[in-house]
């Protein structure tokens, strides 16, 4: 909902709409604070490192149920898309 409404802000500030925009802006403000906080890079890459040490992970070939774990265990509060960069810089 949040990446929705921002694709319109800035869509509505490319058409030259800004009051538009600051409305879309505004509703992100809401959404944002009813949505979980999200783990910083670095709580990511010590949950990253910390799944590989406790599953003996050794290669790319252990990235699937490293990521399982951690979207057992961090769900809602984790970026994915980072983690499985972090996951495939750490295994690699």
């Amino acid at each position: 909902m949040v990446k929705q409404r921002e694709d319109s802000a800035a869509a509505y500030d490319k058409g030259c709409r800004p009051e538009l925009a600051e409305q879309e802006r505004a509703e992100i403000a809401v959404i944002k604070d009813f949505m979980p906080r999200q783990m910083s890079d670095a709580e990511i890459s010590g949950a990253v490192k910390s799944v590989i040490a406790e599953l003996e992970a050794t290669g790319l070939k252990d990235m699937g149920k490293c990521m399982a774990a951690l979207k057992a265990r961090h769900s809602g509060a984790m970026d994915f898309a980072k983690a499985g960069a972090e996951m495939k810089r750490a295994l690699g």
